[in-house]
């Protein structure tokens, strides 16, 4: 393959002398040593062939570990004190639903008998899902318990022993102090779910997606494929997202039909109710166990006091693998998602190594594993700390990289939660740029609860990841906008984010640039970023800090 790029035809002029007079040389020196074409380098191996698409349990995504982990030690980091080399291992159990699966529906006598990939998908499958008898089912709305908008779907109801069965999305809202108006919260998200049914004891859970997928066929793209967890967090609960044609049967016989549910929604006159159906499974697997890897290379801090503090810089390296072939091509390189920006990571991690002095805080460079099969790199880690969370004052994640080399705008994902934004608005201008929130037609692809800083942030520390604006000095926001509308529709986790694509390296060296300043001044900073008063957050930070974890 054959990618193309533009020539350096112009010079990129930042930094102002009276900018470089308050910054020492070790610094100027690491920022101007940002290559575009060392990033493009690093780019294509770990988006080539060779590499098959960096699937998990694969040859191709040992050989891209095993590539960072190389560039980690030329660079001389130091390794992971765990292992002693710059590698954590992780089991996983890769699990495949038969369509033998036996799903069934009774209302009253009669049983429906419910079809995998059809009627529904399995959340997390295994050997262990297994519901005999046949179980209660109660609606809890949109499954959400948020008392920081003293709203609660689980109010006066008893789901112990029970599948409840919730709505995608949550409450439509104007208002930004009531589930942040048109924005999307971490509420929203599956995963938030179903941890909130499962700790009131629910034995299961029934997703209903009506809004977050336009339809059956985008929720099969996701979930016709093997799923894989890892291998302790094995359940015995049943989760399963189902098809709203095949879920109206949940409904039968009950106060309220699922139509009627939609228009509550519409009204904002949700409810929660026991239905009058139940249903049983047993599942039927092919299994698989494998081990895959986190890479991580640490550069030490310099200040002997912040030294014992960390800065996490992170970047997913996995991708889909090998699947169904369009067009006679069935590698899913993945190469904006996110070969790019682990190549960034690299680079920021050479950049970093020659910093003389180094930054007053210890900098953490991992390499996910596993995000795109839910972030579970990023849990691992959490769940496995090589340093203690609490001790760890933020998460730059990097997914995906700038477009467009001449952009005037960058958003922080996450950003308006903590103290981050500040240091977020700074940077900017220091580069004459405009900090724009999300815009709204990419609150389905910007959520913060879409890629790894969220289990960062999920587990109190402040997080943040920083992408490219609208704002562009010569397209128009439409054009801007149109680009990449085309990139999610027709290439985004396709077999055409490859190589072949246009990928600008200006573009990735300048927001390298950026991220190389944000980051800097952060882990210099004698103050840690907090998070705001109304973050979700801040109860699990302060959670940490006290049990020190």
């Amino acid at each position: 393959m054959k990618i193309f790029t533009f020539s350096l035809l112009f010079a990129i002029t930042i930094f102002s002398f009276q900018i470089y007079s308050q910054i020492n040389t070790g610094f100027k020196n690491s920022f101007e040593s940002i290559k575009g074409d060392s990033i493009l380098k690093h780019l294509r191996y770990l988006a080539s062939d060779e590499l098959e698409g960096r699937g998990l349990g694969t040859k191709g995504i040992t050989l891209a570990a095993n590539y960072i982990a190389k560039k980690f030690n030329e660079y001389r980091l130091k390794k992971n004190p765990v292992t002693d080399n710059y590698f954590q291992e992780i089991p996983f159990v890769g699990s495949t639903t038969l369509n033998s699966s036996e799903f069934k529906v009774f209302n009253g006598n009669f049983v429906s008998h419910l079809e995998h990939s059809k009627d529904y998908f399995l959340y997390k499958s295994g050997q262990q899902t297994f519901i005999p008898v046949p179980t209660e089912l109660i609606f809890v709305g949109y499954g959400i318990a948020a008392t920081e908008y003293d709203y609660n779907d689980y109010q006066s109801i008893n789901v112990t022993g029970k599948i409840v069965v919730f709505l995608d999305n949550e409450p439509l809202s104007d208002d930004p102090e009531f589930f942040k108006g048109k924005e999307f919260t971490h509420y929203s998200f599956a995963a938030v779910k179903i941890q909130t049914a499962l700790r009131r004891g629910a034995a299961g859970t029934i997703l209903i997606p009506f809004e977050r997928y336009s339809d059956w066929a985008s929720v099969k793209k996701d979930f016709e494929k093997e799923d894989i967890r890892l291998a302790y967090d094995l359940t015995s609960n049943l989760n399963v997202i189902m098809n709203p044609e095949s879920a109206k049967l949940l409904f039968n016989d009950s106060d309220y039909s699922l139509d009627e549910i939609f228009e509550m929604h519409r009204t904002h006159r949700m409810k929660s109710f026991p239905l009058k159906s139940k249903i049983s499974f047993k599942g039927f697997f092919k299994e698989r166990a494998f081990s895959d890897k986190n890479v991580i290379g640490i550069i030490p801090g310099s200040d002997n006091k912040l030294k014992d503090s960390y800065l996490i810089i992170s970047a997913h390296y996995d991708h889909l693998g090998i699947g169904v072939p369009v067009e006679n091509d069935s590698i899913y390189n993945g190469a904006l998602d996110n070969a790019i920006g682990v190549s960034v990571l690299i680079e920021l991690a050479r950049v970093f190594s020659i910093l003389n002095p180094t930054p007053k805080r210890t900098i953490v460079f991992i390499a996910l594993t596993a995000e795109e099969q839910g972030l579970l790199g990023s849990i691992y880690y959490t769940d496995n700390p090589v340093f203690p969370l609490y001790k760890t004052i933020a998460n730059v994640n990097i997914d995906g990289i700038a477009f467009f080399r001449d952009f005037e705008s960058i958003i922080g994902v996450g950003s308006e939660l903590s103290s981050l934004e500040k240091d977020l608005i700074e940077t900017a201008e220091r580069y004459q740029l405009e900090v724009e929130k999300i815009p709204k037609e990419f609150k389905g692809f910007s959520s913060f609860t879409n890629s790894d800083q969220y289990i960062f942030a999920s587990r109190g520390i402040p997080s943040i990841l920083i992408a490219e604006g609208l704002k562009n000095k010569s397209r128009s926001r439409e054009e801007v906008l149109h680009s990449f509308y085309e990139y999610f529709e027709y290439r985004y986790h396709t077999p055409f984010d490859d190589l072949n694509q246009f990928i600008d390296e200006i573009a990735a060296e300048r927001h390298a640039k950026i991220l190389f300043d944000f980051c800097y001044h952060v882990a210099n900073s004698q103050l840690s970023p907090e998070w705001k008063p109304n973050s979700p957050f801040i109860k699990a930070r302060l959670r940490s800090i006290a049990e020190k974890k």
